[in-house]
């Protein structure tokens, strides 16, 4: 993830750090903060730690199996929103320990 483009199709893989579930009464949406948490990158984020990228899943309350701490691989269209790389509605596989 350290070397991701400013738009464009890229794949990647990382450890969900984060979830954001939207609140009653707002368009269902369902973001993951994946980071390359196997990697030190100083200056990739704005807290100056690992590079990040936000998933976001459009219509969805949830997504089943995504929660904080899960590893997983994605793919899709990347651009940059509000300077945050972001893939809307990824195909994503959910990886076991051993597939790390």
């Amino acid at each position: 993830m350290a070397q991701l483009p400013q738009r464009g199709h890229v794949a990647g893989s990382g450890l969900v750090e984060a979830i954001t579930i939207e609140p009653p009464g707002q368009p269902p949406r369902f973001a993951a903060i994946v980071t390359d948490a196997g990697q030190q990158q100083p200056g990739k984020s704005r807290d100056g730690g690992h590079p990040r990228v936000r998933l976001v899943w459009l219509g969805q309350h949830r997504v089943p199996g995504i929660v904080a701490g899960i590893r997983l691989s994605f793919e899709g269209m990347l651009f940059r929103v509000d300077g945050l790389a972001t893939i809307y509605n990824p195909r994503y596989e959910i990886l076991s320990p051993l597939e790390n």
